[in-house]
């Protein structure tokens, strides 16, 4: 795996950094498993209707409105057995998805599997910024977002040629495989040695300060966007396309070849232009493929701009790079997990309104809508400036 990224520093690959690629690797390829079959998986073999679709999407974020909560209670544990605790969670719940055959037994198994994929997102995210200099952030997060997407076109691979010549083999496999490989991810986390991530001082449990309002906006917005991004668009393809389960998995393999050849540079970008000239232009992108999602009807086109969107997307790392450069150390963790909790307050509501009105206003107002929201975040992200917290 170092050989494949010759045009990433070799200083950054230190042996820690490295468990937590091959952690990547294993944990992005199960969820590639199980991605390419979610929405046939829900729509086909449990028979939910769209709604209940859009109704569950706001269910399984629900875990992300207290995570500031949760993770207060592993605040003193060290990073990387917290991380693994929380990969550990996520893996059983994505197992278990495997055994549901009813509408409640799926929603116990995805608020499982989210709370414990919630809480991975500021801890690993932390974890991973502390094994690198504030200087080289970007660098990180884009290459290890490169070898995510690496991860998840093998497993796309493997879930096309796999419903391609076993198409009798039940979706509920591919959860089985998926929530094992997670798990298996877990346990190189716990590898990473226990002084990743310490303070000088003890962090606070929980922390809302005035310093991060800027960040709090952005995350506010993002999630009202970035939820619409991922779920609704693939269930138009499906819904009103007709897309089976080796055509998404195709759209998924394509896009993540797009994102693991752009990811190392994205990541460059932003360490070098900073966040505040690279965001904003990403925002304008993703605002006009949404309203291209909204009036463009003709299906090759929509998963193009699905490839769009999921590469533009990838600039909300910059988020993320912000935070770790303002921030001293003992606030970077609790930080996150309160911009996770403060972005859930939207991408909750907003599947939960939108699959109540689905029927009544349809696809095109979502997507009309949610081009507006992001297009709001343009001049808050231009007031990204980096001053640097001693």
């Amino acid at each position: 795996m170092k050989n494949f990224w010759q045009k990433t520093e070799t200083s950054i690959w230190t042996s820690s950094l490295l468990l937590m690629a091959y952690s990547t690797f294993l944990g992005r390829f199960g969820g590639g498993l199980m991605d390419g079959a979610r929405t046939n998986f829900l729509v086909n073999t449990l028979n939910l209707s769209g709604g209940r679709v859009l109704l569950l999407e706001g269910i399984r974020e629900l875990p992300g409105l207290a995570l500031m909560f949760v993770v207060a209670l592993f605040m003193r544990m060290p990073l990387s057995k917290s991380s693994a605790i929380s990969i550990f969670i996520m893996g059983i719940g994505f197992f278990l998805y495997a055994f549901v055959h009813s509408y409640l037994a799926l929603i116990a198994v995805v608020v499982l599997s989210s709370l414990g994929m919630h809480m991975s997102m500021p801890l690993t995210g932390a974890l991973t910024m502390s094994l690198t200099t504030k200087e080289k952030t970007g660098q990180v997060l884009g290459s290890l977002a490169s070898v995510g997407s690496f991860a998840s076109i093998a497993g796309i691979c493997a879930i096309m040629l796999i419903s391609k010549f076993a198409e009798s083999l039940s979706l509920r496999a591919y959860y089985i495989a998926g929530g094992l490989f997670i798990i298996l991810s877990g346990f190189l986390i716990a590898k990473i040695p226990k002084s990743v991530g310490t303070a000088d001082v003890d962090p606070p449990r929980m922390l809302i300060k005035r310093h991060y309002w800027l960040y709090y906006v952005l995350i506010l917005l993002q999630g009202s966007g970035q939820q619409v991004l991922d779920s609704f668009c693939m269930l138009l393809l499906v819904k009103n396309f007709g897309l089976k389960v080796w055509n998404i998995s195709f759209l998924l393999l394509i896009s993540g070849v797009v994102t693991m050849i752009a990811g190392p540079y994205i990541g460059r970008l932003i360490d070098r232009y900073g966040e505040r000239n690279t965001v904003p232009p990403s925002y304008v992108f993703l605002a006009l493929s949404c309203a291209g999602f909204a009036l463009i009807k003709n299906v090759l086109i929509l998963q193009i701009l699905l490839i769009v969107v999921r590469f533009f997307g990838m600039f909300g790392m910059g988020l993320s790079t912000y935070v770790r450069r303002v921030s001293p150390q003992e606030e970077l963790t609790p930080t996150l997990s309160a911009g996770v909790s403060i972005n859930h307050i939207t991408s909750v509501t907003m599947p939960l309104i939108a699959g109540r009105l689905l029927p009544s206003i349809g696809f095109e107002t979502i997507f009309l809508g949610t081009a507006i929201i992001i297009s709001i975040s343009i001049p808050f992200a231009m007031m990204m400036k980096v001053k640097t917290v001693n």
